[in-house]
């Protein structure tokens, strides 16, 4: 089938559109990042071999492949910076997904529990930060927690403190950036699976003796749960690979994977073994997605 007859067709476009999307903006970019993770560290431009000359013909084209090979992914197996990077990245996604479930479930049940005229409001206040740059705002949080900052200032003054406390170049800083900037992307999917929510499934669970918090818990959250796989996806997924909140805000005795990618890519020049950590990195990335999918079908197989 001619490309001018699948354009012609609108419904028929439409649905192989994600598919040329994917292939164009993932899987071709995908395809340059595994070939540099298979190939070896030069000091030359581009900075790794081999490289495939489609000039020459097959047969170098063969030649280069036979040189591909799996140094880089051992190497991070073998090293532990890498492997403390990943620890590291995976388990600051998890605090900090936690802490944003934790704050972003009670204000998302809050907003759809509203009146609808407030619910518009209150939808306003929570997206307006994505109103000011990321950078500015990262940078804000660094003049409040710094010593002479903002927060110092309010706690020696309310006499919490005796003396100024350091906050920047601390974890306690990173998860709080984190926290501020992923917080919408918890609350907006929670919010819209409450929202929808039926208030007579609760008023029959009243009715059937449940009390408010028996009601919540056998009501409420498991129909929210959708809300709650898709908010955690939303955050935990982008935190793994957090670079500009970690070097702002954390100390440097351990860095995060979107650290260690920056470092090998642009300080140290080794674009083979940066590919292969962000390769490994992907993979890391996919199984919980997998996971959320194999539980949607699940969900799905059940009604």
């Amino acid at each position: 089938m001619s490309a001018r007859r699948i354009f012609a067709r609108p419904a028929r476009f439409a649905a192989i559109a994600p598919y040329l999307w994917m292939l164009a903006f993932f899987l071709v970019p995908f395809g340059f990042v595994l070939k540099i993770s298979l190939s070896q560290t030069a000091i030359a431009q581009p900075p790794y071999v081999p490289q495939f000359d489609l000039t020459h013909g097959w047969a170098a084209i063969k030649a280069a492949l036979a040189l591909l090979s799996l140094d880089n992914f051992r190497l991070l197996v073998s090293d532990n910076l890498y492997v403390l990077s990943y620890l590291r990245s995976i388990v600051v996604a998890v605090i900090s997904t936690a802490i944003l479930l934790l704050i972003g479930y009670p204000i998302a049940y809050g907003m759809a529990r509203l009146p609808r005229r407030w619910q518009s409001v209150a939808m306003m206040l929570v997206i307006v930060p994505f109103w000011t740059s990321f950078l500015i705002r990262i940078y804000a949080w660094i003049n409040i927690l710094q010593h002479d900052g903002l927060l110092n200032k309010t706690l020696l003054a309310l006499h919490i403190v005796a003396a100024p406390v350091v906050w920047l170049s601390t974890d306690s800083a990173m998860y709080l950036g984190i926290v501020y900037s992923y917080l919408p992307f918890m609350i907006l999917p929670l919010y819209a699976t409450l929202a929808k929510m039926d208030p007579a499934l609760l008023e029959a669970a009243h009715d059937l003796g449940a009390s408010r918090g028996s009601a919540f818990w056998l009501v409420t959250f498991p129909l929210s749960l959708p809300g709650v796989g898709a908010g955690v996806l939303l955050c935990f997924i982008p935190i793994v690979g957090e670079f500009v909140i970690p070097d702002l805000l954390a100390g440097s005795d351990s860095m995060m994977i979107g650290q260690t990618l920056w470092l090998e890519f642009f300080t140290n020049k080794d674009w083979p073994v940066a590919s292969a950590t962000a390769v490994v990195l992907l993979i890391v990335l996919l199984a919980p997605l997998l996971i959320y999918d194999r539980l949607q079908r699940r969900q799905l197989e059940a009604r």
